[in-house]
C-alpha cells in the first residue's frame, strides 16, 4: 500500500464494474479542489486478457489524453503510476479504487429468529455492499432438508452466522451451525477456496461453533455479538470482518487484483459500500437525514443515514436494463402504467419494456420509450424503498410472522423509524438519472418514488462519482466532502409537499415566497396541482406555507410553517398532490392529471402531452 502524502495535489480513483472501469481525476486549482476528468474502459477480468490492471491502465490513459497530465509510469509493462506529483503535469499523491467486478461481494445470511438476529445480520451484511442472496432462519418456515439443498446450490463468497444473545440459549444458533456443516457450501471461487465463515452471535456457543465446521472446508472468524441483548444491535463488527475477508479471500481470487492492491493509499472497497460511505460521511458531516438511492443495471440500492443511523438496502433484480422484466412483474403492469399519461395500449408498453429485456444496454430511442421507462423507474425506487423500511425499524424482540413477499408491500409509517417529515436530502445516483434530458425528470421521478412531506431538498449525482469519493473519504474526508458537494452533486432544488387527502382542485394553502423583505409572491395550492417556482441554486428564498386543516407541511395538520429554502436546477417545487400520493383510478381522469403535473414540471416536449 502506498504511503499517504498529507497535503495531495492530484488524486486518481477508479472504479473496477462488472463491464466498465471508470477512472476520475481531481485536483487542487487555484485553491480549491476540481473534478478535472474522467475515463472510461473494458473491464479485462475474464479472458483473454484475466488482468484487471489492464483495463485500469486504458481508462487512466484516456484521462491521461483529455488532461495532459502524465499519470502513467510507461517505463514497465506492469501497471504502474508516478507517484508522488513531480510538479508540473506529471504525478498524483493519491491513487483509491473500488470494484464490483465478477458480481460483487456475494453472502447468505443465516439466524435465529427471521425478524430479530436474521434482520440483524442482514443489515450487517448490505452495509457491507453485499448482495444477499438468501436469509435461514430456524423460524423461516423451511424444513431442514430445505435449507440444506438451498446452501449447496448458492456459491456465496461469505456466509454470515449470527443468533442467540450472550448468554442465553445456544440451541438454536447451534442447530443452524450444524446445518451449515452438513450442507458444506463451496465458495464461488472453487473447491479449493475454505469458505470464510462470520460467527456473530451468542458468544458462549463460539468454541462450539469453531467444532462444529470443519477447518479443512469453513474459515471461521469469530467477532462481537450482532445482538448481545435483545434491545441492542452491533452491526460494526461483523460489517468491518466482512471487508476484511472480501479483500483477503474474494479480491485475491480475482486476476490482477493482488497487483492493484500493492498500488492504493487504502484497502480496496466494494463498490456499493463505498457509495453507502459517501452518504453517511456527508450526511454526519453536515449533522442531516439523509436519503439516497443508486439505480443500477440489475439490482436498486438504497441508502439511508437517519438519527444518525446508517442503512443500506440491495433490492437484487430491481434494475433498469438487465433486471427490468422482474421490475415490470414484482409491481405489476397497472402499476407502471399509472404513470403513463400518453395513449398508449396495455400490449405497447409491454412491447417497449420486452425490447428492453432483449437489448438491456440500449437507451431510449422514442419520446415514448423515455416516458416507459422513467415510470418503471419510479415503481422500481418505490419497491426497493419499501424493501429499505421493512428493515429500518426499531429493534424488535417478538417474533413476527411475514412473508418475502411482504418486503415489498407498503410499509407503515409506524413500522419504520424513517420519518419522511424529517428527511432533509435526498440524493440520487445511476445512469437512468444522470443521462435524464432534463433535470426537472430525475427530480420528478425522485419525488414521485419517496413521496418526501415537509422541506425536502433534492441532489443527484452528475457523472457517477460517488463510490470513488466513498473510498477516497476512508483517508481524506474533507477533500471528499468538499468534492462531493461542489463536483458531484447537481443541486435540483426543493420540494415543498403535503401529507393529507382531499378532492381535486380544493385549497390545500397558501404559499408566500419572500425575496427579500419587499418583494414576495403569493401563490394559492389546490389539491392535485404543483406549482414549479424557478429559483436558481445559489438564491435563498423563504417559503411560508399557511394550510388548510386537513394537510401538514411538516409542523402538524393545519399548521402555519415558514422555512428558508435554496433554488436548484428545477427550482422550488410546490406538491400539493397529497401523501399518500393522489393518482385517479379512472383513466381518463389520471391522463388528464398526470398531463398537468408534467407540463407544471416541463418534464418533455409539448408536442408529446397534446
Amino acid at each position: 500500500m502506498v504511503q499517504l502524502v498529507r497535503e495531495p495535489r492530484y488524486i486518481l480513483a477508479t472504479d473496477v464494474g462488472s463491464t466498465t472501469t471508470k477512472a476520475r481525476f481531481f485536483g487542487k486549482v487555484n485553491g480549491e479542489w476540481k473534478f478535472l476528468a474522467s475515463g472510461e474502459a473494458p473491464t479485462t477480468v475474464e479472458k483473454p486478457v484475466e488482468d484487471v490492471t489492464k483495463g485500469v491502465r486504458n481508462a487512466v490513459r484516456e484521462v491521461e489524453e483529455l488532461t495532459g497530465h502524465r499519470i502513467l509510469d510507461y517505463s514497465s509493462e506492469e501497471l504502474r503510476f508516478i507517484m508522488p506529483y513531480l510538479g508540473g503535469k506529471t504525478g498524483i499523491d493519491v491513487y483509491v479504487s473500488t470494484s464490483s467486478a465478477g458480481g460483487g461481494l456475494q453472502m447468505l445470511v443465516a439466524g435465529v429468529v427471521k425478524s430479530i438476529t436474521a434482520e440483524s445480520a442482514q443489515r450487517a451484511a448490505l452495509g457491507a455492499g453485499a448482495i444477499v442472496m438468501d436469509v435461514l432462519a430456524v423460524d423461516d418456515g423451511r424444513e431442514v432438508h430445505e435449507k440444506i439443498n438451498t446452501l449447496r446450490f448458492l456459491r456465496p463468497d461469505i456466509v454470515l452466522l449470527a443468533g442467540g444473545t450472550d448468554g442465553g440459549d445456544k440451541t438454536h444458533v447451534i442447530e443452524m451451525t450444524e446445518i451449515t456443516a452438513v450442507a458444506k457450501p463451496r465458495p464461488r471461487f472453487g473447491v479449493s477456496f475454505r469458505l470464510p465463515v462470520v460467527y456473530a452471535g451468542n458468544k458462549d456457543a463460539r468454541e462450539d461453533v469453531k467444532r462444529i465446521l470443519n477447518p479443512d472446508f469453513f474459515d471461521v472468524r469469530i467477532v462481537d455479538n450482532l445482538r448481545p441483548q435483545i434491545e441492542v444491535e452491533r452491526v460494526e463488527p461483523a460489517r468491518n470482518a466482512i471487508l476484511e475477508l472480501f479483500m483477503e479471500h474474494v479480491m485475491a481470487h480475482a486476476p490482477g487484483y493482488e497487483k492493484l492492491k500493492k498500488l492504493v493509499s487504502t484497502d480496496i472497497m466494494p463498490t456499493p459500500a463505498a457509495e453507502g460511505l459517501m452518504i453517511r460521511t456527508f450526511a454526519e458531516m453536515r449533522g442531516v437525514n439523509v436519503i439516497g438511492v443508486g439505480m443500477g443495471g440489475a439490482t436498486t440500492n438504497v441508502y439511508s443515514v437517519f438519527d444518525g443511523r446508517f442503512l443500506r438496502t440491495v433490492s437484487a433484480n430491481l434494475g433498469m436494463s438487465y433486471s427490468i422484466g422482474n421490475v415490470l412483474k414484482e409491481a405489476g403492469l397497472e402499476n407502471v402504467m399509472r404513470w403513463i399519461p400518453l395513449d398508449l395500449t396495455e400490449d405497447e408498453v409491454m412491447g417497449i419494456i420486452y425490447n428492453k429485456m432483449i437489448r438491456p444496454t440500449t437507451i431510449p430511442m422514442t419520446l415514448e420509450d423515455l416516458v416507459v421507462e422513467h415510470a418503471v423507474a419510479r415503481e422500481s425506487i418505490r419497491m426497493a424503498f419499501n424493501h429499505h423500511k421493512y428493515l429500518a425499524r426499531e429493534l424488535k424482540g417478538v417474533k413476527r410472522e411475514r412473508t418475502i413477499s411482504d418486503i415489498f408491500e407498503e410499509v407503515k409509517a409506524e413500522e419504520t423509524y424513517i420519518d419522511m417529515r424529517r428527511v432533509d436530502y435526498i440524493i440520487g445516483t445511476g445512469g437512468l438519472l444522470s443521462r435524464a434530458p432534463r433535470r426537472s425528470q430525475s427530480m420528478m421521478i425522485l419525488i414521485d418514488a419517496f413521496q418526501p412531506i415537509g422541506f425536502t431538498y433534492i441532489m443527484q449525482d452528475s457523472v457517477f462519482m460517488i463510490p470513488h469519493l466513498g473510498v477516497l473519504s476512508k483517508i481524506y474526508r474533507e477533500i471528499a466532502l468538499e468534492i462531493f458537494e461542489k463536483e458531484c452533486l447537481v443541486p435540483l432544488g426543493t420540494v415543498v409537499a403535503a401529507a393529507g387527502i382531499g378532492s381535486v382542485g380544493e385549497k390545500v394553502a397558501d404559499v408566500v415566497v419572500e425575496y427579500s423583505p419587499n418583494e414576495r409572491e403569493t401563490y394559492e395550492l389546490t389539491f392535485g396541482s404543483i406549482i414549479r417556482i424557478p429559483i436558481p441554486q445559489h438564491k435563498e428564498v423563504t417559503v411560508t406555507v399557511n394550510p388548510t386543516k386537513k394537510f401538514d407541511f411538516g409542523a402538524g395538520y393545519g399548521r402555519r410553517v415558514s422555512r428558508k429554502v435554496r433554488g436548484g436546477v428545477v427550482g422550488i417545487v410546490v406538491d400539493g398532490r397529497g401523501r399518500p400520493l393522489y393518482i385517479p383510478q379512472d383513466r381518463a381522469e389520471r391522463r388528464k392529471l398526470l398531463t398537468q403535473w408534467f407540463r407544471s414540471m416541463d418534464l418533455y416536449p409539448e408536442k408529446l402531452l397534446s
